[in-house]
């Protein structure tokens, strides 16, 4: 039996490429459905290379398509319908490697083993337990984008240091946003003592736009 790669797995390889990733953003955010010109004309990119990277988007379940006549006529005379994309799933939540679900059940289910043990409270051990496997990433990667980028996290530089542009735990922090949101904040301070990374911090972000922290550039002294 061939190999047949998960639905989410699947689109995350959709977006290793830079222009299609662009492109899924750029649809994503845009409020009303984006036709092949539009997207060209605005990212500045070759229409044909547009067209065939939306196309693709959509074949991997990323995009929906539908032709409307943007004159707003119909009948004879009132133009070709045109070809429009929009989103059609709000953020791609898979992550590469696809073990994210897989690291967080961990920490969970050590945390409460410990708590039956110790009677001590599950969220201290969540933390604890976090914290140290982020300090095992960090300490095993090759600095601290490195080890974002391991546990599934997809770092975005900015002005003020990183936005994290994707949540590993996207699924569970939308049921046990308190939960996982505290596990994920002693993860990334865990990777920064890890790569012993004393330029950042982290910091909670709980209104961003994908995940509920972000990673501050320390100003200097």
């Amino acid at each position: 039996m061939s190999y047949q790669p998960s639905p989410g797995l699947s689109a995350v390889t959709a977006l290793g490429d830079d222009v299609r990733r662009r492109l899924f953003e750029f649809v994503r955010h845009s409020a009303e459905p984006v036709t092949r010109d539009q997207a060209a004309a605005d990212l500045d990119l070759p229409r044909s290379t547009v067209s065939l990277q939306l196309d693709a988007l959509a074949g991997h379940g990323l995009l929906n398509v539908e032709f409307r006549k943007l004159s707003g006529k119909s009948g004879p005379g009132s133009g070709r319908p045109s070809k429009v994309y929009t989103a059609a799933v709000p953020e791609v939540s898979a992550s590469v490697p696809e073990r994210s679900y897989d690291l967080a059940g961990d920490l969970l289910a050590t945390a409460v083993e410990e708590s039956a043990k110790t009677a001590r409270p599950a969220h201290e051990l969540v933390a604890e337990a976090a914290r140290a496997k982020g300090q095992e990433l960090g300490a095993g990667a090759a600095g601290l984008e490195a080890a974002l980028a391991s546990a599934g996290y997809r770092p975005l530089p900015d002005a003020a240091g990183f936005a994290l542009g994707n949540c590993p735990f996207h699924l569970l922090a939308r049921s046990h946003t308190q939960t996982v949101c505290g596990l994920n904040l002693a993860l990334l301070e865990g990777m920064l003592a890890g790569c012993a990374d004393r330029d950042h911090s982290i910091a909670a972000d709980p209104d961003g736009p994908f995940c509920c922290a972000r990673i501050n550039r320390k100003r200097p002294a």
